[in-house]
């Protein structure tokens, strides 16, 4: 039984970084095309994309569970509205104001506290204590990284419109992993997300309608077909399929902490990408998060499945 438990969390383990590192480009991307895709545009793009990619391989399962569906289309509703059409709506609302980094640092630092505190409400997850010690390191961490290492610079935060935005988005990303572990058995993983892409897309629709009459055309070029394929196979399929998987695999609050390795990822993306300088405070900010994240996974015996 020990053994299955470790296996458990070393492959849980791998799915919740597999997706953060795939979803740290969400945050750059929300940056790069700010000026040629609206922010809603973006997300119905996304999600329609990732819908139609899913759909050769999805739609005999979605037919036969359907009657199931039926049966929690209420959870199914708010899935699709709290981790799809809400929670990237926001973040790309937020690129309109906030740079890359700042949105990933706020984003990731908020979402795994409200996630621990709804898992503990909702889903009576235990709320140990090195669970607690290894998120207050992978905030120490972000916050190093935030401050570029001086606390004067914390003292002067302020946060921006953009923030704000941001902070909304985490709360929805929260949410979401929170009803994620109430996922019904009968419906399958594909047919899952196939189902709350969709049902996203289609709460986008009006919203996406309103947004073509008051903003410009969008310029098809390379970079913008390129970023709507991007996060509409690798942020929307592969990284929601890994981060699911992992729930089921360490529990909402646990996973959530896995959260905090997007800022860093993006740092070293935009590093490879944008040729911005890295320094040491880089390197600390990195091994705090990781610290924080093997404390907090110290425990198996904390899993509850």
């Amino acid at each position: 039984m020990r053994g299955t438990s470790k296996n458990q969390i070393y492959t849980g383990t791998g799915l919740a970084v597999l997706a953060t590192l795939i979803w740290s480009g969400n945050f750059i991307i929300a940056r790069a095309v700010h000026k040629t895709i609206p922010p809603v545009s973006l997300a119905f793009y996304r999600w329609a994309t990732a819908s139609l990619l899913l759909l050769p391989f999805a739609y005999k399962k979605f037919i036969a569970e359907l009657p199931t569906m039926r049966k929690h289309i209420s959870y199914l509703f708010w899935v699709a509205l709290s981790g799809v059409a809400l929670f990237n709506s926001f973040v790309y609302i937020a690129g309109h104001y906030s740079p890359a980094i700042s949105l990933a640092l706020i984003g990731t630092t908020s979402s795994p506290i409200i996630a621990i505190i709804l898992a503990r409400i909702f889903l009576k997850e235990k709320i140990t204590t090195l669970r607690v010690l290894g998120l207050l390191v992978c905030v120490a961490g972000i916050v190093v990284l935030l401050t570029k290492g001086d606390w004067n610079n914390l003292l002067h935060f302020q946060f921006s419109k953009g923030d704000y935005w941001i902070l909304l988005a985490a709360f929805c990303f929260a949410v979401y992993s929170t009803l994620v572990r109430k996922k019904p058995n009968s419906i399958s993983p594909g047919n899952f997300l196939f189902t709350i892409f969709s049902g996203g897309t289609i709460l986008l629709f009006p919203f996406y309608l309103w947004e073509q009459t008051r903003s410009e055309p969008v310029e098809w070029n390379a970079l913008n077909i390129g970023s709507i394929l991007y996060l509409g196979l690798g942020t929307s399929i592969i990284a929601y399929l890994c981060w699911n998987a992992a729930i089921a695999r360490l529990g909402a609050a646990r996973t959530a902490l896995f959260g905090n390795l997007i800022p860093v990822f993006s740092t070293l993306e935009a590093v490879i990408l944008l040729h911005e300088s890295v320094g040491i405070i880089h390197f600390i900010s990195f091994f705090l998060v990781i610290a924080g994240l093997a404390i907090a996974n110290l425990n198996p015996n904390s899993i509850r499945q």
